[in-house]
Formats: C-alpha cells, sequence, structure tokens
C-alpha cells in the first residue's frame, strides 16, 4: 500500500465523518507519518511552525480514532494501517471498494484479505517487479502492540540481516524494553520477502514436536500433516523434528518464523539458558535451523539467550542477536502522551529507568495520579518509587540462582562499577564461578559492562539496584 492509497483512505474517513475532505496541512502530517518521520521535520516540510502542527495532528488523531472506535496516533498510524489490510477489520463490497466499519475506501490497488472467521490465517497478494506473490501471514499469537517510537538503527540492522539471508536472529531486553513493537514493525517493513509469516507464542511451553506440526500445518493451509514414510537420515534430525519435514518447507518456501517468550523453556534457578528437561531439543533444533542450507529466518524473542547462540553466531555467520536497549530522547513522547509537566526534567526520568518504554509508561501514570503531572516534585524523594514495576523485576528475579542473587546483592551495595577480580570476602563465590555467573547475568540483561581503565567493571540500573535493596529491606 502506497502513500498516495493511504491519503486516500484516510480523506475517505475523514469525509465520512465531518463531510469535510483532507485539507493540505492534514495531508502532509499522514504523509510524514506513514514516512516515519516525526513532527519537527513535517513542520519543516511545510513552514509551519512545530506547535502548530502538533495542534492539528492531535484534532486529526482524535478525528480518525473516533471514526474507528480505536485509539489512532502518530506511533501506531502506520501499524494500524497496515493491520486493517492484514485482518477481517475490512471486507471487499459489491463495488470492490474495502469497508472499513461502516466507510468505503477506494482500494483499486488494495489486496484482498482471507474472511476466515477465526482470524488464524490470513492471505493477501504482494505486487512484485515480474509477479503477484502470495503471501500467508499468521500473527494471531502476537501480543496486541505497544506504541512503537522510533527506533531506526535497530530496523536498519535487523532488515539487513535478513536481507543478507541470515537465519537465525536472537532479540534480546529485559520484558517492557519494546521486542514485540520493534519486530511488528520490522515485519511490516519486510513482508514482501517471504511466503509465509508465522508468529508463535511459547508462554505455554509445547513441546517441539508439538510446535512444528503446527507450523506445518500452516504452511499446508490447515490440511493435516502426514506421517513420514522415510525416517530422516541422521540422529539429530530426528531428534530436532520427530522425522517431520519441517526443514523441507523452510527450503521450498521464504518463511519468517517469530517465536515469542522462548525464557519460558528454560529452567529457573538455573544459569541462564539451560532448558527443562524434555526441552533440550530446542538448542538441536536452533542449531540445526542455522548451520542447514535453505533461505528462511528464524526470529527469537527472549529475556534471556539460548545458551547454543554464542557459538552460533558471529559477523560473517548466519546467526545474529541484538541487545535491545532503552530508548532515548524518542522516550519524552510517551510523557507528552501522559501530559507531564516541566519537559526539562524529561531526560533524567529517562535516564533513572533505563529508557525502558513498559517502565516510563508506568511510572508516567504514576507521576499523573500522585504528582499531579509535577516530575521535580517526583523526584524530590531521596529513594526511586517503583510501584507495579516491582512485580515486573519479580518475574526476572525469581529465575537466578542463588550464587547469582548473591551476585546482584553485591553490584547493588557498590555504587561504583564493580572489578570481579575483587572479590568482597562475604561473597561466597569462587572466582571461576563468578566468571559463570557475570556472564549469565549479562545474558540476563541484568548487568552493563563498562571499561574503566582497560578492564571490564559491571554494573546494575538504579531501578534493579532498588529493587534488590527494598527486598533485603523486607527480608529484615
Amino acid at each position: 500500500m502506497d502513500v498516495q492509497e493511504v491519503l486516500q483512505c484516510a480523506d475517505n474517513l475523514v469525509f465520512a465523518k465531518t463531510e469535510k475532505h483532507l485539507d493540505h496541512l492534514q495531508e502532509a502530517i499522514l504523509r510524514g507519518t506513514w514516512q516515519r518521520q516525526k513532527y519537527p521535520e513535517i513542520a519543516k516540510a511545510c513552514h509551519r511552525s512545530e506547535a502548530h502542527v502538533k495542534k492539528v495532528a492531535a484534532k486529526l488523531w482524535k478525528l480518525l480514532s473516533e471514526t474507528l472506535g480505536e485509539d489512532i496516533n502518530q506511533s501506531n498510524f502506520g501499524y494500524t494501517v497496515e493491520r486493517w489490510l492484514f485482518s477481517n477489520s475490512f471486507s471487499i463490497t459489491g463495488n470492490n471498494c474495502v469497508q472499513i466499519g461502516k466507510v468505503s475506501c477506494d482500494p483499486s490497488h488494495y489486496p484482498k484479505a482471507s474472511q476466515s472467521e477465526s482470524l488464524q490465517e490470513e492471505t493477501f497478494n504482494e505486487k512484485t517487479s515480474n509477479s503477484e506473490r502470495k503471501i500467508h501471514l499468521d500473527l494471531a499469537d502476537a501480543p496486541e502492540p505497544n506504541l512503537f517510537y522510533n527506533r531506526t538503527s535497530e530496523l536498519t540492522t535487523l532488515e539487513n540481516w535478513i536481507l543478507g539471508h541470515t537465519r537465525l536472529i536472537t532479540i534480546l531486553g529485559l520484558s517492557g524494553i519494546g521486542k514485540t513493537a520493534l519486530t511488528l514493525q520490522l515485519i511490516s517493513q519486510i513482508k514482501h520477502e517471504f511466503d509465509y509469516i508465522i508468529w508463535r507464542s511459547l508462554r505455554n511451553s509445547p513441546p517441539l514436536a508439538s510446535l512444528q506440526t503446527d507450523l506445518i500445518k500452516f504452511c499446508r493451509g490447515g490440511a493435516p500433516v502426514p506421517a513420514p514414510s522415510v525416517p530422516a537420515p541422521y540422529p539429530e534430525e530426528r531428534a530436532t523434528t520427530g522425522g517431520l519435514p519441517l526443514l523441507e518447507y523452510l527450503r521450498s518456501h521464504r518463511c519468517l518464523i517469530i517465536l515469542d517468550d522462548i525464557q519460558t523453556i528454560f529452567s529457573s534457578q538455573q544459569l541462564a539458558g539451560n532448558y527443562q528437561p524434555g526441552y533440550e531439543n530446542y538448542g538441536a533444533f536452533f542449531k540445526q535451523l542455522t548451520e542447514s542450507s535453505h533461505n528462511s529466518c528464524l526470529i527469537l524473542l527472549s529475556w534471556e539467550k539460548p545458551r547454543e547462540i554464542a557459538a552460533l553466531e558471529g559477523e560473517n555467520r548466519p546467526c545474529k542477536s541484538l541487545q535491545l536497549n532503552g530508548l532515548g530522547a524518542e522516550a519524552q513522547e510517551i510523557f507528552r502522551e501522559k501530559g507531564l509537566a516541566e519537559p526539562e526534567k524529561w531526560s533524567e526520568l529517562i535516564d533513572l529507568y533505563r529508557g525502558n518504554p513498559l517502565w516510563l509508561n508506568i511510572v508516567a501514570t504514576m507521576i499523573q495520579d500522585l504528582f499531579g503531572g509535577s516530575v521535580s516534585e517526583f523526584l524530590s524523594y531521596d529513594t526511586l518509587f517503583l510501584g507495579d514495576l516491582e512485580s515486573l523485576l519479580h518475574q526476572h528475579f525469581d529465575r537466578l540462582t542463588a550464587s547469582e542473587q548473591q551476585a546482584m546483592g553485591w553490584l547493588a551495595n557498590t555504587p561504583e562499577p564493580a572489578d570481579i577480580s575483587k572479590i568482597p570476602e562475604n561473597l561466597q563465590v569462587s572466582p571461576p564461578e563468578l566468571l559463570k555467573v557475570m556472564q549469565s547475568l549479562g545474558r540476563r540483561s541484568l548487568v552493563e559492562t563498562v571499561k574503566q581503565n582497560g578492564r571490564s567493571h559491571f554494573t546494575i540500573g538504579q531501578v534493579i539496584r532498588e529493587y534488590i535493596i527494598n527486598k533485603s529491606r523486607n527480608k529484615n
């Protein structure tokens, strides 16, 4: 769908509500938003003030939200338009027009969506230079996206990896950091590269054989998966696929498979990336998909890195990892949406909460509820208030080994970055064990490495530090 089709559809939506067409500035706002421009860029192109553009945009988003019955804003506009086209929220009328709700849009180039009542499988046609490619999309397992904030460099990196035929990509980060939103945005940009795009969550820890049967069934258009006539030739392939020819589908079609919540198949109270009993074959599966010849791609979303990945990844290898960090100045959009005061204080909030979008949304709501939106009043307290963040962090810390918890307690009570060659006496961990522990904590995204005088030192963020100190106080 190109920008002119987006503008035509939006104009019909606005006209249905107001009996007025989009004006020049409204069109410029939608065009700029579709092209992922920010308000200052749009204002400069239109020779208008940023404040005026924001005022007009706010009214436009409100109008579209009222027309469609869902929240529309600059951050989610692009994704929402894509979702309309990928789902049954629109239908084809007798005049070959796209119907969104009660509004018809002129869609001479729009793809026709599947009319499956279950919304489990959707199909649309993507026109290429030589032919029309049929793309099968199943995002039924994907969570509702949070607002997407500008991550241009991360998107570019992931897109380059995929175009470079990377076979396995792991996106790592704490809960709420934006792994889902980033991946959904990535799908909208690279969907034309694939025949099948499938999102599956492992939150219920499905056995590998069940997952593969489900994936093959989707690739077969819902047809039952036949029993293999010939066993897989190699023992490792029989172990990983159960004799099912998933790899054959990955070779004969270009598939993008996203597996979310990978951490649920790992054991708690063990070092990061150790599988639960009965799930070890996932590790062999990831290894096989990385090392076998095919044109498909597997993306893993996880709180912690699978232990095989470190040995498989490399600059010139088909396995890569992206450590997703917090937002920078882009996070200020969260505070604008929440109506916080004192913009000059916002950067301090972003630093304290490490730019984690979910954390910042939680703290912004709390500041609005308790302090009337005053950031300086919130920051005047000596201790960092966590509120609802404590339950989120507990999910991460509940997975740690006793040695990891000791190490985190040490880091929490060490104001400066710690040198692990100088182990305090009260830390009952041997030097070799401490190295394993710090590596594991890094794979869980809980510690940060900084260089001082040519040596690696380790530290933790203020939110995590406060959580550990509060937890220690409660025990005492």
